[in-house]
């Protein structure tokens, strides 16, 4: 059985607030464990390269890791949320210093 998508989340954040696009996605197995994930805050006025991807993590190409403004490093993985509370973090302090 191929693991399944649970989130497929999208959200443009308005020029007003900073504008940009938070991208969220996440698969798990038969068993409801995490086996993929993608998340990114998006704005390409910040940064041009990668997409536009000015932050994000994601466990493609057999790692996880963090891109942030075009560098990639290698993130510990301890769980899927606390992923998602690191990406929290990240996104928001960009956000704020606008």
């Amino acid at each position: 059985m191929p693991d399944k998508k649970i989130h497929d989340d999208y959200h443009k954040i308005s020029d007003k607030r900073g504008n940009g696009q938070l991208r969220r996605e996440g698969w798990v197995d038969k068993h409801g464990k995490v086996t993929r994930y993608n998340l990114a805050y998006i704005n390409h006025r910040l940064h041009e390269g990668d997409n536009g991807r000015v932050v994000g993590y994601d466990n493609q190409h057999g790692y996880h890791h963090r891109h942030y403004f075009g560098k990639v490093e290698k993130v510990d993985f301890i769980s899927y949320e606390d992923i998602e509370e690191r990406f929290e973090q990240d996104w928001t302090v960009l956000r704020s210093d606008k």
